[in-house]
């Protein structure tokens, strides 16, 4: 069994606008207050298994400081918690990452959430490869 690698490696962000398009307009979405993922199977060129981003609205935080540090709260949330989806996953996601709250979130908060909707992530896509 090979280590926990709780990195963030600029191939596994997701930055092609093409591919962010594609997400908004053909993905499925899971929704865990205050974040909501949406994600869509796709294959990359690059050995990465997902390609992520994250977002706050700009019209519920005004201020750029409040939305960067909502984004890092959750690129970190899901940076330490991406090995409850790919422990035996071979399959190729993009995956953007929303928050809807219109509160500052605490890094506890951010975190509790992204492992519960990581887990039902997890569950809903096992019973996808199931089906197939």
């Amino acid at each position: 069994m090979e280590p926990k690698k709780f990195s963030l490696p600029t191939k596994e962000k997701l930055k092609s606008k093409k591919l962010i398009e594609k997400l908004f307009a053909e993905g499925r979405s899971i929704t865990q207050y205050p974040i909501r993922l949406i994600y869509l199977k796709i294959d990359f060129e690059d050995d990465a298994h997902c390609k992520v981003g994250v977002t706050a609205s700009k019209r519920n935080f005004k201020s750029a400081v409040k939305r960067n540090r909502i984004k890092r709260l959750m690129r970190e949330g899901y940076r330490l918690n991406k090995h409850l989806i790919f422990n035996n996953n071979e399959n190729q996601f993009a995956f953007m990452f929303l928050y809807l709250g219109k509160e500052m979130p605490v890094q506890t908060k951010i975190s509790d959430t992204m492992i519960r909707l990581m887990t039902k992530f997890a569950a809903e896509h096992t019973k996808a490869d199931k089906k197939e």
